[in-house]
Protein backbone atom coordinates (compact mmCIF):
# COMPACT_ATOMS: atom_id res chain seq x y z
CA UNK A 1 0.00 0.00 0.00
CA UNK A 2 1.43 3.36 -1.01
CA UNK A 3 1.89 6.19 1.44
CA UNK A 4 -0.71 8.22 -0.45
CA UNK A 5 -3.40 5.67 0.28
CA UNK A 6 -5.36 6.10 3.44
CA UNK A 7 -7.50 3.30 4.80
CA UNK A 8 -10.36 4.35 7.03
CA UNK A 9 -12.55 1.89 8.84
CA UNK A 10 -15.60 3.33 10.48
CA UNK A 11 -18.80 1.66 11.49
CA UNK A 12 -21.80 3.02 9.67
CA UNK A 13 -24.47 3.94 12.23
CA UNK A 14 -27.53 1.79 11.93
CA UNK A 15 -30.83 3.63 11.77
CA UNK A 16 -33.25 2.70 14.51
CA UNK A 17 -36.15 0.62 13.27
CA UNK A 18 -38.63 3.08 14.78
CA UNK A 19 -37.08 5.95 12.82
CA UNK A 20 -37.29 3.87 9.64
CA UNK A 21 -41.03 3.43 10.25
CA UNK A 22 -41.38 7.17 10.78
CA UNK A 23 -39.51 7.91 7.55
CA UNK A 24 -41.73 5.46 5.66
CA UNK A 25 -44.90 7.18 6.89
CA UNK A 26 -45.99 9.74 4.33
CA UNK A 27 -48.75 12.10 5.49
CA UNK A 28 -50.80 13.58 2.70
CA UNK A 29 -49.84 17.01 1.43
CA UNK A 30 -53.39 18.21 1.92
CA UNK A 31 -53.33 17.22 5.60
CA UNK A 32 -50.05 19.05 6.14
CA UNK A 33 -51.36 22.15 4.37
CA UNK A 34 -54.52 22.07 6.48
CA UNK A 35 -52.57 21.93 9.77
CA UNK A 36 -50.26 24.76 8.73
CA UNK A 37 -53.11 26.97 7.55
CA UNK A 38 -55.09 26.21 10.71
CA UNK A 39 -52.12 27.34 12.80
CA UNK A 40 -51.64 30.58 10.88
CA UNK A 41 -55.32 31.49 11.11
CA UNK A 42 -55.79 30.42 14.73
CA UNK A 43 -52.68 32.22 15.93
CA UNK A 44 -53.53 35.36 13.96
CA UNK A 45 -51.02 35.64 11.12
CA UNK A 46 -53.18 36.74 8.16
CA UNK A 47 -50.31 37.88 5.92
CA UNK A 48 -48.43 34.64 6.41
CA UNK A 49 -51.65 32.70 5.76
CA UNK A 50 -52.26 34.60 2.53
CA UNK A 51 -48.69 34.00 1.36
CA UNK A 52 -48.86 30.31 2.26
CA UNK A 53 -52.19 29.91 0.43
CA UNK A 54 -50.61 31.29 -2.75
CA UNK A 55 -47.46 29.17 -2.48
CA UNK A 56 -49.41 25.99 -1.68
CA UNK A 57 -52.06 26.81 -4.29
CA UNK A 58 -54.90 26.33 -1.81
CA UNK A 59 -57.98 28.34 -0.93
CA UNK A 60 -57.60 30.86 1.87
CA UNK A 61 -60.26 30.09 4.51
CA UNK A 62 -63.09 32.56 4.77
CA UNK A 63 -62.57 34.95 7.64
CA UNK A 64 -65.13 33.99 10.27
CA UNK A 65 -63.95 36.33 13.01
CA UNK A 66 -62.04 39.62 13.32
CA UNK A 67 -58.54 38.25 12.85
CA UNK A 68 -57.05 41.73 12.49
CA UNK A 69 -58.26 42.65 15.97
CA UNK A 70 -56.39 39.65 17.38
CA UNK A 71 -53.27 40.69 15.46
CA UNK A 72 -53.39 44.19 16.95
CA UNK A 73 -53.94 42.85 20.46
CA UNK A 74 -51.03 40.42 20.13
CA UNK A 75 -48.71 43.14 18.84
CA UNK A 76 -49.68 45.46 21.69
CA UNK A 77 -48.93 42.80 24.30
CA UNK A 78 -45.63 41.87 22.67
CA UNK A 79 -44.64 45.56 22.68
CA UNK A 80 -45.56 45.98 26.34
CA UNK A 81 -48.53 48.26 25.58
CA UNK A 82 -50.79 46.37 27.94
CA UNK A 83 -53.31 49.14 28.57
CA UNK A 84 -53.88 49.40 24.81
CA UNK A 85 -54.32 45.63 24.59
CA UNK A 86 -56.87 45.59 27.43
CA UNK A 87 -58.88 48.37 25.80
CA UNK A 88 -58.90 46.52 22.47
CA UNK A 89 -60.01 43.30 24.17
CA UNK A 90 -62.85 45.15 25.89
CA UNK A 91 -63.82 46.81 22.59
CA UNK A 92 -64.04 43.34 21.07
CA UNK A 93 -66.06 41.88 23.95
CA UNK A 94 -65.88 43.01 27.62
CA UNK A 95 -67.05 39.57 28.77
CA UNK A 96 -63.72 38.01 27.75
CA UNK A 97 -61.92 39.51 30.74
CA UNK A 98 -64.99 39.73 32.97
CA UNK A 99 -65.36 35.95 32.88
CA UNK A 100 -61.65 35.09 33.08
CA UNK A 101 -60.20 36.58 36.24
CA UNK A 102 -56.87 34.75 35.86
CA UNK A 103 -56.30 36.15 32.39
CA UNK A 104 -57.32 39.65 33.49
CA UNK A 105 -54.90 39.47 36.42
CA UNK A 106 -52.11 38.24 34.13
CA UNK A 107 -52.61 41.27 31.88
CA UNK A 108 -52.70 43.70 34.80
CA UNK A 109 -49.57 42.09 36.17
CA UNK A 110 -47.82 42.67 32.86
CA UNK A 111 -48.94 46.28 33.01
CA UNK A 112 -47.48 46.58 36.50
CA UNK A 113 -44.18 45.13 35.29
CA UNK A 114 -44.03 47.79 32.57
CA UNK A 115 -44.68 50.51 35.15
CA UNK A 116 -41.89 49.13 37.31
CA UNK A 117 -39.55 49.19 34.31
CA UNK A 118 -40.28 52.88 33.83
CA UNK A 119 -40.06 53.73 37.53
CA UNK A 120 -36.74 51.99 38.07
CA UNK A 121 -35.04 53.29 34.94
CA UNK A 122 -36.15 56.88 35.49
CA UNK A 123 -33.45 59.13 36.92
CA UNK A 124 -35.89 60.36 39.58
CA UNK A 125 -36.81 56.76 40.52
CA UNK A 126 -40.38 57.67 41.44
CA UNK A 127 -42.13 54.39 42.23
CA UNK A 128 -45.45 56.04 43.14
CA UNK A 129 -47.22 55.16 39.85
CA UNK A 130 -46.36 51.48 40.26
CA UNK A 131 -47.45 51.44 43.91
CA UNK A 132 -50.74 53.18 43.12
CA UNK A 133 -51.49 50.81 40.25
CA UNK A 134 -50.67 47.74 42.33
CA UNK A 135 -52.84 48.86 45.25
CA UNK A 136 -55.82 49.87 43.13
CA UNK A 137 -55.84 47.22 40.38
CA UNK A 138 -54.07 44.11 41.63
CA UNK A 139 -54.25 44.10 45.43
CA UNK A 140 -58.07 43.75 45.60
CA UNK A 141 -57.90 40.76 43.25
CA UNK A 142 -54.93 39.22 45.06
CA UNK A 143 -56.76 39.42 48.38
CA UNK A 144 -59.21 36.77 47.20
CA UNK A 145 -56.77 34.40 45.47
CA UNK A 146 -53.56 32.94 47.00
CA UNK A 147 -51.99 32.40 43.57
CA UNK A 148 -52.63 36.02 42.61
CA UNK A 149 -51.14 37.18 45.90
CA UNK A 150 -47.98 35.14 45.35
CA UNK A 151 -47.56 36.54 41.84
CA UNK A 152 -48.15 40.09 43.05
CA UNK A 153 -45.60 39.78 45.86
CA UNK A 154 -43.00 38.41 43.45
CA UNK A 155 -43.67 41.21 40.97
CA UNK A 156 -43.47 43.94 43.61
CA UNK A 157 -40.07 42.58 44.63
CA UNK A 158 -38.76 43.93 41.33
CA UNK A 159 -38.90 47.39 42.89
CA UNK A 160 -36.13 46.26 45.22
CA UNK A 161 -34.01 44.09 42.97
CA UNK A 162 -34.33 45.70 39.54
CA UNK A 163 -32.30 48.87 40.26
CA UNK A 164 -29.45 46.87 41.84
CA UNK A 165 -26.34 45.94 39.94
CA UNK A 166 -25.64 42.36 38.93
CA UNK A 167 -27.75 39.58 37.49
CA UNK A 168 -31.27 39.06 38.73
CA UNK A 169 -32.30 35.79 40.31
CA UNK A 170 -34.13 33.51 37.85
CA UNK A 171 -37.60 34.09 39.34
CA UNK A 172 -37.22 37.84 38.83
CA UNK A 173 -35.47 37.64 35.47
CA UNK A 174 -38.35 35.58 34.07
CA UNK A 175 -40.74 38.46 34.70
CA UNK A 176 -38.75 40.64 32.30
CA UNK A 177 -38.38 38.11 29.51
CA UNK A 178 -40.34 38.46 26.22
CA UNK A 179 -41.56 34.89 26.73
CA UNK A 180 -43.91 36.09 29.50
CA UNK A 181 -45.56 38.54 27.11
CA UNK A 182 -45.85 35.83 24.45
CA UNK A 183 -47.42 33.43 26.92
CA UNK A 184 -50.06 35.95 27.99
CA UNK A 185 -50.70 36.96 24.37
CA UNK A 186 -51.28 33.30 23.49
CA UNK A 187 -53.75 32.96 26.36
CA UNK A 188 -55.58 36.09 25.22
CA UNK A 189 -55.80 34.78 21.66
CA UNK A 190 -57.23 31.48 22.87
CA UNK A 191 -59.75 33.25 25.10
CA UNK A 192 -60.97 35.41 22.22
CA UNK A 193 -61.44 32.41 19.92
CA UNK A 194 -63.20 30.39 22.63
CA UNK A 195 -65.48 33.32 23.43
CA UNK A 196 -66.51 33.37 19.76
CA UNK A 197 -67.37 29.68 19.81
CA UNK A 198 -64.30 28.67 17.83
CA UNK A 199 -61.51 26.22 18.53
CA UNK A 200 -59.29 28.03 21.01
CA UNK A 201 -56.06 26.25 20.18
CA UNK A 202 -54.37 25.56 16.86
CA UNK A 203 -54.37 21.87 15.97
CA UNK A 204 -50.60 21.95 15.57
CA UNK A 205 -50.16 22.79 19.24
CA UNK A 206 -52.41 19.89 20.22
CA UNK A 207 -50.49 17.52 17.94
CA UNK A 208 -47.15 18.56 19.44
CA UNK A 209 -48.42 17.92 22.98
CA UNK A 210 -49.91 14.60 21.89
CA UNK A 211 -46.57 13.61 20.35
CA UNK A 212 -44.71 14.39 23.61
CA UNK A 213 -47.35 12.53 25.66
CA UNK A 214 -47.08 9.45 23.42
CA UNK A 215 -43.28 9.43 23.74
CA UNK A 216 -43.48 9.69 27.54
CA UNK A 217 -45.96 6.80 27.66
CA UNK A 218 -43.78 4.67 25.37
CA UNK A 219 -40.68 5.24 27.48
CA UNK A 220 -42.57 4.52 30.70
CA UNK A 221 -43.75 1.23 29.18
CA UNK A 222 -40.19 0.29 28.18
CA UNK A 223 -40.84 0.39 24.44
CA UNK A 224 -37.86 0.25 22.08
CA UNK A 225 -37.66 3.77 20.73
CA UNK A 226 -34.67 6.04 19.95
CA UNK A 227 -32.96 7.62 23.00
CA UNK A 228 -33.56 11.10 21.58
CA UNK A 229 -36.56 12.16 19.51
CA UNK A 230 -36.40 15.94 18.98
CA UNK A 231 -39.50 17.67 17.72
CA UNK A 232 -37.51 19.86 15.36
CA UNK A 233 -39.06 23.05 16.73
CA UNK A 234 -36.00 24.51 18.46
CA UNK A 235 -36.80 25.69 21.98
CA UNK A 236 -40.37 24.41 21.68
CA UNK A 237 -38.93 20.98 22.49
CA UNK A 238 -37.95 22.17 25.93
CA UNK A 239 -41.10 24.13 26.65
CA UNK A 240 -43.37 21.24 25.69
CA UNK A 241 -41.38 18.68 27.68
CA UNK A 242 -41.66 20.94 30.70
CA UNK A 243 -45.43 21.00 30.24
CA UNK A 244 -45.63 24.70 29.45
CA UNK A 245 -47.66 24.18 26.32
CA UNK A 246 -46.23 27.36 24.89
CA UNK A 247 -44.59 26.75 21.53
CA UNK A 248 -42.53 29.92 21.35
CA UNK A 249 -40.59 28.56 18.38
CA UNK A 250 -43.82 28.18 16.42
CA UNK A 251 -44.64 31.83 17.05
CA UNK A 252 -41.14 32.98 16.14
CA UNK A 253 -41.20 31.15 12.81
CA UNK A 254 -44.08 33.22 11.48
CA UNK A 255 -43.70 36.50 13.35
Amino acid sequence: MSSSTVSVSAATPTQHHFQRRVDETKPSKSDINFVIMDYLISEGYPKAAEKFAKEANIQLPREEEPIQARVEIRKAIHAGNIDTAINKINDLNPQILDTDSALHFALLRLQLIELIRVCTTNADADITPALNFASSQLAPRAATNPDFLKDLELTMSLLIFLPTEGALQPQFAELLQPSLRRDVASRVNEAILTNMGMRGEARLRSLVRLRVWAEDKARAAGKDIPPAMPLGLQDADESMNEGHGNSDALDIMVS
